[in-house]
């Protein structure tokens, strides 16, 4: 089974059980739900901890989780590194044109003339819009906004993606 990283504990947030996730999720929503039953995975350790959701609310940058039978910073500090995980039978169904980083990540990018400008190698999140950092076999990375001016197709089965560059933006 293959498992999809949803967000890493980073460290813990004041006495009462409370963690700081550094979540890489689109569905904060549907992830942490009260109740929702997330899978944790220690480093070192290919078995999961399961952990269900007992409160959840955003501070800063931050998604803050307690666990059910958790009720103290004692309990939760051991989870600390820990990453939360779905497995693929947990993905929710996406729209036309809307792809999991996991779908993107490793596309070879090539210009609509056809020239190989190398693989994606890592999406930054910018708020406006995601820029993916294209990674040449030889070179400095590029750094593309996935916007429909440049990215003029996606083929997940082929793992090929064609872009439109304008001057300057490969440089």
């Amino acid at each position: 089974m293959e498992w999809f990283n949803v967000g890493k504990i980073v460290n813990t947030h004041g006495i009462r059980g409370e963690v700081r996730v550094n979540s890489y999720t689109d569905f904060p929503e549907e992830r942490y739900a009260v109740g929702n039953t997330l899978d944790l995975f220690m480093p070192d350790s290919e078995k999961s901890i399961k952990l269900t959701i007992a409160s959840h609310r955003k501070h800063k940058n931050f998604e803050l989780l307690t666990f059910e039978h958790h009720p103290n910073m004692v309990d939760v500090e051991k989870y600390r590194d820990g990453m939360f995980k779905v497995s693929e039978k947990h993905l929710s169904e996406l729209e036309d044109g809307e792809f999991y980083y996991h779908e993107i990540i490793g596309c070879t990018v090539v210009t609509t003339e056809g020239i190989d400008i190398g693989k994606v190698t890592d999406i930054l999140e910018t708020g406006a819009k995601d820029v993916w950092t294209i990674t040449p076999e030889k070179g400095k990375p590029h750094y593309i906004p996935y916007i429909d001016d440049f990215v003029k197709e996606i083929d997940i089965d082929a793992k090929r993606i064609v872009i439109e560059p304008i001057e300057g933006l490969l440089s």
